[in-house]
C-alpha cells in the first residue's frame, strides 16, 4: 500500500527529490524535482499509482499526513536576513510532510500508518 512504497522510495536512495528530514520524523518533497523524477516514470520504472502531484498529496492526506511549515528563526541584520532569504527561496518548493506513525527510527509504526 502507499505508506509501504513511500517508506521503500525514501529508503532505497535512488531518489533526490525526496528525504527524510533529520531525525527522520518528517518527509521533505523538492515538488519540481519530485514530478519529473518519480511521478514521472513509466511502465515498467513506474514507483507509485499517480503521475500527478495533487494526487500524491492527496495519498499524503489520506494517511494521515499533514504539511508542515519550515520553523526558521530570522535574523535581526540586514544582510543576514538578506542571506537567509536567498535560502529560503532556493528551498520554496520543498514540502514537508508529518505523520506520528511514519518515523525512519521506528519501521513498526508503519503497520499503524493506516488509509482513513
Amino acid at each position: 500500500c502507499f505508506p509501504q512504497k513511500l517508506w521503500k522510495i525514501l529508503e532505497s536512495g535512488k531518489f533526490q527529490s525526496i528525504w527524510w528530514t533529520e531525525g527522520g520524523k518528517c518527509v521533505a518533497i523538492n515538488k519540481d524535482r519530485f514530478e519529473q523524477e518519480v511521478l514521472g516514470r513509466e511502465g515498467p520504472q513506474q514507483v507509485l499509482d499517480t503521475q500527478k502531484m495533487q494526487s500524491f498529496v492527496r495519498q499524503l492526506k489520506l494517511y494521515g499526513f499533514t504539511k508542515m511549515q519550515r520553523d526558521e528563526q530570522r535574523s535581526a541584520s540586514l544582510p543576514e536576513f538578506l542571506a537567509e532569504e536567498a535560502a529560503v527561496s532556493a528551498h520554496s518548493q520543498v514540502l514537508y510532510y508529518y505523520n506520528p506513525y511514519f518515523n525512519r527510527a521506528h519501521p513498526r509504526l508503519l503497520e499503524t500508518c493506516l488509509r482513513r
